[in-house]
């Protein structure tokens, strides 16, 4: 583009001044309009748009105050967006830079993970090779101050202090730390750098021959990451897997396609999409996929969306795997990015897509959509399939005729209800208080030096049999002044001991491959793919 073009379309004047123009053409100019009984009248018939035009221009001859263009056109464009329908959105900067980096596959910051058990940041680990380490950061280490601003004991907000320890790559940025051992806090001068983020949650080995992978969405690198992860859980014996989406809210479409392409056959259709100004379009397998012969369950739940229900839709209207959970989303639109020149911009419905059997699983636009999920727990959903709302007239066929219906998200092949065993008025209130993790934290900082050393789960266990971690626990929480009622340990104890084990996994250097393996043991969900590979065809 042309910079004088470019400066000319990036003047807020001159586009002020095409408005008024529109507005004076569309109107057959507004000079015209008569004044009669202290009315204005204007011809509003030459254009769609022609009365926002004129008011646009009333409001710029005749308000009666000083007006805040910019906050006025802040606020008009998400009204404008939210009237077309719920996922047509408008992002200021500095949300549109958020977007971005949960799926652009990378971020320039300092390379670390961290909690925030008890009003201060703890360091759960640093990204091996990444600036932290240089700098020489360690798991354990308190964030007490960036930038001479203390962050901890004051309420700081765990995104705020992500957004401040991220920044433009080879800028830097001082952290304070206090350190078990050492009396004086400790200065880190850390340079950022780009920092992968990884959409892959866990890939591991449920049973000698069923294999477990956790994708947490759609970002740019999720196809390579989820290829190199399962072939490493082939050669680990997996002819079998658990593909796990739920809580997944979906991302780029293209990985959505290239995840199904890997277990479909050449020419089955993926999806296939259309809007009123985008022509159909077709997207098939190639054939090329390297786990077509991988028995393959793929797990949802109210949470799964967009690009999730994309890979759902494929693989149970191609008949190629069972879909397990309870029933997804129901996200059908397409979205276009489009950017302004003030680093904002709007994510446009574009177009709707389809499963290949031809169903669009959008759910209905409401004033209650956004408690659709609330709704479902309410009249029972999450606990019986027979509570889920179906539309008949929504009856589609997948490739072997099962029924499969459009109009609210993937009803599963296999139901499995939200889990409520183990659940007592104790486990919600440590819940509330995330007693686990400060709990955790705790532990983690007496046994420092060996979670550093242990790269096994048998040296956890060693580990925790050394310990009575139920009875520290409760005297924890009863310091912390929750305390169960009889035979509330009973029912949530199990439970509660394991996430713990999983919390306090995640400070040794395995990470993500200690904590899965505990939680896992307490999913119904992944309890019933065993029961499923068990069961004889």
């Amino acid at each position: 583009m042309p910079e004088k073009l470019k400066e000319l379309l990036d003047n807020k004047w001159f586009w002020g001044f095409l408005l008024l123009m529109c507005a004076a053409l569309v109107a057959g100019r507004v000079s015209r309009c008569s004044r009669e009984r202290g009315r204005v009248y204007a011809d509003l018939s030459r254009s769609h748009w022609a009365k926002l035009l004129l008011v646009m221009d009333q409001v710029e001859k005749n308000y009666v105050d000083t007006i805040s263009y910019s906050d006025v056109v802040e606020k008009a464009i998400p009204s404008l967006l939210q009237s077309l329908d719920p996922h047509s959105v408008y992002l200021p900067p500095r949300d549109l830079e958020d977007a971005e980096v949960s799926l652009a596959g990378n971020f320039s910051g300092i390379g670390i993970e961290f909690n925030v058990p008890n009003d201060t940041a703890v360091v759960i680990s640093v990204i091996p090779g990444g600036p932290s380490e240089r700098a020489g950061l360690m798991s354990g280490d308190r964030i007490i101050r960036v930038d001479k601003k203390n962050v901890a004991g004051v309420k700081f907000p765990q995104d705020s202090l992500m957004k401040i320890l991220r920044g433009p790559k080879d800028s830097k940025v001082n952290v304070g730390i206090k350190r078990a051992g050492e009396k004086d806090l400790l200065s880190f001068d850390i340079t950022r750098g780009m920092i992968p983020v990884h959409s892959v949650d866990a890939a591991l080995m449920l049973t000698p021959s069923l294999g477990y992978i956790k994708i947490s969405s759609f970002s740019v690198t999720t196809w390579r990451e989820f290829v190199m992860s399962a072939l490493k859980l082939k050669e680990a014996g997996m002819t079998s897997l658990l593909l796990d989406l739920r809580n997944n809210p979906g991302g780029y479409l293209d990985q959505a396609y290239k995840l199904a392409n890997e277990f479909l056959n050449k020419g089955d259709m993926v999806v296939w999409m259309q809007g009123r100004m985008r022509p159909k379009t077709e997207f098939r397998a190639t054939g090329g996929g390297l786990f077509r012969d991988l028995k393959l369950y793929v797990a949802i739940d109210e949470n799964s969306a967009s690009s999730s229900e994309i890979v759902a839709g494929a693989i149970q209207d191609n008949d190629r795997g069972v879909i397990v959970g309870r029933r997804s989303f129901g996200k059908g639109l397409v979205q276009e990015p489009v950017y302004f020149s003030d680093s904002s911009g709007i994510r446009l419905t574009v177009a709707r897509y389809y499963t290949p059997s031809g169903r669009c699983i959008q759910k209905p636009y409401s004033a209650d959509y956004n408690y659709d999920i609330l709704e479902r727990y309410q009249r029972g959903e999450m606990q019986n399939a027979d509570s889920i709302k179906v539309n008949d007239s929504l009856k589609f066929s997948t490739v072997h005729g099962h029924t499969v219906y459009g109009g609210g998200g993937i009803i599963p092949d296999v139901f499995v209800p939200i889990d409520t065993v183990g659940v007592t008025d104790f486990l919600i209130k440590v819940n509330r208080r995330s007693l686990q993790m400060k709990f955790s934290s705790i532990f983690a900082d007496r046994h420092r030096a060996q979670l550093q050393q242990i790269s096994t789960l048998e040296g956890l266990e060693e580990l925790y049999a050394s310990e009575d971690i139920g009875r520290q626990f409760l005297l924890y929480a009863a310091s912390e002044g929750v305390r169960p009622a009889e035979g509330e340990w009973e029912q949530s104890g199990n439970l509660l001991i394991l996430q713990i084990k999983g919390l306090v996994g995640r400070y040794s250097s395995m990470k993500d491959d200690a904590f899965y393996p505990y939680v896992l043991r307490t999913d119904n969900l992944a309890d019933k793919v065993k029961e499923l590979e068990n069961t004889k065809n």
